[in-house]
This record gives structure tokens, C-alpha cells and sequence, in this order.
């Protein structure tokens, strides 16, 4: 099972190691007595909100030693795992890097975080200025000036007074959708967020005028993916903390698309194989244009013996089929509400089915409702 955070999320100088050493982490149990057989933790004195929100997906690894019985487990930092499931113990190389210092007063850190080191990593380039981007060269502007007054130190950046952007945020990297395997041609296939999001500690004295500020500026008003302004309590700390998604005033991310991905790794080997854009702006954009850009996603894909991977998950109304071999897009249909949910299979007389659930999401913007809808696969014998 994937396990969250500690509470409360993004201050750390309360929590205590005993009581946290399973949070963030990948941890089995054993199912006749219910006590962890054992754990392995992706994220070290979690600040980030990095919890394990992706299930685990098991595999079995070809070795030059024979087959070993695998998982792999995905986070929203964009890390990718792979351990022995009957031990917990990394099957690949994991370094143990020192990250950012410098946190506010009271705050206690670990001194490094793992990153695994043989799969290439989720993690798309670490921003800069140069690298915001904008629908018009004002909105780039304004996301120029806005990272210049954030601090940003690449990855597991601590939360601060000044805002901290982070990135990925804890939406991802890889949500809850996890990742799909094909074990006959040693494939993964993951789909993968990136976009950004700012947080703000705020001392509870300075609460009221925060909020007022926040208010002033527009920041509290409702974007497609998340509600500017949201503000988090954290009972008990010195801080509360306010999250906004990095966006320019168009609400469109400041950081380059695409902003969500399909990828594929070879398992076997080692290496990425093909990385395409998931999901065009059409139900986003107000005019209904439709580019590619590759869209926020939540929902992970399925894949079939045949060599095809189904998703829908981009925030829009549609769902997909690829090539999983070489990422080329088969076939494409629009659905009623937003397809943000893991797609699933099943065979009736003789007649394979794939169905998709489309409920929206709310986060993403997309349309509501309670469909369930079955594609027949043609050419079955």
C-alpha cells in the first residue's frame, strides 16, 4: 500500500520520526496478521506533500540471474522505484542526495532524499527565468518577474515566508494513476504532470492581512485547476500556509508545455523509448482551439496484450489508444464528461471490451457526470 504524509504537510519541526517512519513510503503487510512485513520510504521527513498516492504495480524483472518478483512505484515527485516486493530492497541503484537547506525557524530536515538512479527520471529540467513561458510575450513577462520573487532551488526546496515554488508540485509527477507494465515486451508506461505550484508559510499573526492581500490581488478567485488563495491552517505550527497553482493572469501555466506526458520505459534496459504530449487545450480554451500542448492529468492508463495502452486522464472530454511500442495515437473518441479515471478490460464471448468511467474532475475543470462507457475492440477471433 502507498501511505500519505505526515500531518501536518508542509511543517516538519513537529513530527516525530518514530511515529513517521512510515509515511510517503511503499509499505506491505502481511495479510494473516495485518502487521508490516516491511517498508520502504520514497521521501524523507515529508515537507512536500510528496505522499504515495499511486498503488504500486507489480512486475516481473528479466535479469541476467532469471525473472525477480518487482514493483513499481511511482511518486509525485517523479521518481520511479523498482524493489524486490518480497523484501522491499531497490532492485536498481538509489542515491541518497543532499538537498536545499536554509528552512524557516523550527523546522527540522532530513539531510538527503533518495533519488533512483537507472531509470531516467520523471523530473522534466529545473525551471529558470529564461525557461517561463506565456500565450503572449506580457503573461511571460509577468511569470519572469513572479520566479524571480519566489525561492526556487530545484527540488525539495523547504517551504518558506518569501513562497517557495515547487516542481514538481504535489499534484505531480505521478498522482494517483500510477503506471501500467507490459510484461511480454518489458514495457512502462506512465503519464506524468508538470506544472507548478507556489506556497506561502504564513505566520497565524499575519493570517488576516494575508488573506486580505491575497484577495486584493485576484488570488482568490477560481482558476481551471485549482482554487487560487486556498489557504491550510496547520493547527498546532508556527504557520499556516497558503497554495496557488503557478499560473499567468491568462490562467494558463507559466511553466512550458507540455504540461502533461505519456512516457514509456523499456524495463529491460533501462531507457526511455518514446515521450508524447497527453491531451490538447480544446475544452479548456475558451474559443475551443485544439492544440496538443499536453494537459494536467489524474487517472492512469491501461494496456493490452495486443500492444495498445488506453487512457483518458488530460483534462479534457476524450479518451485514446497508443502504440505502445512506439507512442503512435490509434484512435481517439469524445465522451460526455471528463474521462479522469484508470480505464479497465474484460471479455465476453470471445469480445474484448475496454471501459472507461467519466465523472469529471473538478480540480481539472472538466465536465461532470456519471457515465460508464464500453468500447468493443473490432477483429477479435
Amino acid at each position: 500500500i502507498g501511505m500519505g504524509n505526515a500531518t501536518p504537510d508542509f511543517f516538519g519541526g513537529l513530527k516525530d520520526d518514530n511515529k513517521a517512519r512510515y509515511a510517503s513510503s511503499v509499505t506491505a503487510l502481511n495479510v494473516i496478521t495485518g502487521r508490516p512485513r516491511w517498508s520502504y520510504q520514497t521521501v524523507h521527513r515529508d515537507i512536500w506533500d510528496y505522499d504515495v498516492a499511486a498503488q504500486a504495480t507489480l512486475v516481473d524483472i528479466e535479469t541476467p540471474q532469471g525473472n525477480i518478483p518487482a514493483l513499481v512505484q511511482a511518486t509525485k515527485s517523479g521518481q520511479l522505484f523498482t524493489l524486490d516486493r518480497r523484501t522491499g530492497k531497490p532492485l536498481t541503484p538509489v542515491e541518497e542526495r543532499a538537498t536545499p537547506r536554509g528552512a524557516v525557524p523550527g523546522e527540522i530536515l532530513a539531510p538527503t532524499q533518495p533519488f533512483p538512479t537507472t531509470l531516467p527520471s520523471l523530473v522534466p529540467p529545473e525551471l529558470s527565468e529564461a525557461s517561463m513561458w506565456g500565450l503572449t510575450p506580457f503573461d511571460q513577462m509577468w511569470c519572469r518577474a513572479r520566479f524571480l520573487d519566489l525561492r526556487y532551488e530545484g527540488m525539495f526546496t523547504p517551504p518558506s515566508v518569501q513562497g517557495t515554488l515547487y516542481y514538481p508540485s504535489s499534484v505531480g509527477g505521478v498522482n494517483w494513476g500510477g503506471v501500467s507494465v507490459d510484461p511480454e515486451r518489458q514495457l512502462l508506461l506512465v503519464n506524468v504532470n508538470r506544472i507548478a505550484q507556489i506556497w506561502t508559510l504564513i505566520p497565524h499573526s499575519d493570517k488576516d492581512k494575508a488573506l486580505a492581500d491575497a484577495a486584493a490581488g485576484g488570488k482568490a478567485k477560481k482558476q481551471p485547476m485549482q482554487e487560487q488563495g486556498y489557504y491550510q491552517e496547520q493547527a498546532g505550527t508556527p504557520y499556516g500556509v497558503a497554495l496557488e497553482m503557478f499560473l499567468s493572469p491568462l490562467g494558463v501555466p507559466c511553466t512550458p508545455p507540455p504540461w502533461g506526458v505519456l512516457e514509456a520505459f523499456d524495463l529491460k534496459h533501462k531507457t526511455r523509448v518514446w515521450s508524447k504530449p497527453l491531451g490538447g487545450t480544446r475544452d479548456q480554451s475558451p474559443l475551443g482551439i485544439d492544440v496538443p500542448l499536453g494537459t494536467p492529468n489524474f487517472g492512469g492508463s491501461l494496456v493490452t496484450r495486443s500492444g495498445l495502452t488506453f487512457i483518458g486522464a488530460a483534462a479534457e472530454n476524450r479518451v485514446r489508444a497508443f502504440d505502445s511500442r512506439t507512442g503512435a495515437m490509434k484512435w481517439q473518441a469524445d465522451v460526455p464528461a471528463g474521462p479522469q479515471a484508470t480505464p479497465m478490460t474484460y471479455v465476453e464471448n470471445g469480445r474484448q471490451y475496454v471501459v472507461f468511467a467519466a465523472g469529471g474532475s473538478a480540480m481539472l475543470g472538466t465536465r461532470s457526470g456519471d457515465y460508464l462507457i464500453a468500447y468493443a475492440l473490432p477483429g477479435q477471433h
